[in-house]
């Protein structure tokens, strides 16, 4: 997502971890996207930011995704991220019996 009024451009880097994977130190390594944000930092002429968002697969929250999610525009909450890994999860069990 990029704004060009302000010069600058998310880039938000979505993870849906294992549950005992989510505050591992590697759960997400950003220094994986530190190209790409080079080269959109030099190609738009904006300034980058690596936004990660990582939550677990049975709703478990990765410290500091508050704080990620009022990076992003509009309104997501953390909450909704939950109800909708958890209803996903419920329709898998049914599918599976």
């Amino acid at each position: 997502m990029c704004d060009r009024k302000e010069k600058t451009c998310l880039l938000i880097v979505v993870a849906i971890k294992d549950d005992s994977d989510v505050n591992t130190k590697g759960s997400v390594t950003l220094s994986n996207y530190k190209d790409l944000e080079i080269e959109d930092s030099g190609m738009w002429k904006v300034r980058t930011k690596i936004v990660p968002v990582v939550i677990g697969a049975l709703g478990t929250m990765k410290k500091g995704l508050g704080r990620n999610l009022q990076l992003l525009p509009g309104d997501p909450a953390s909450l909704q991220l939950q109800i909708t890994l958890m209803s996903t999860a419920h329709s898998i069990c049914k599918v599976l019996g």
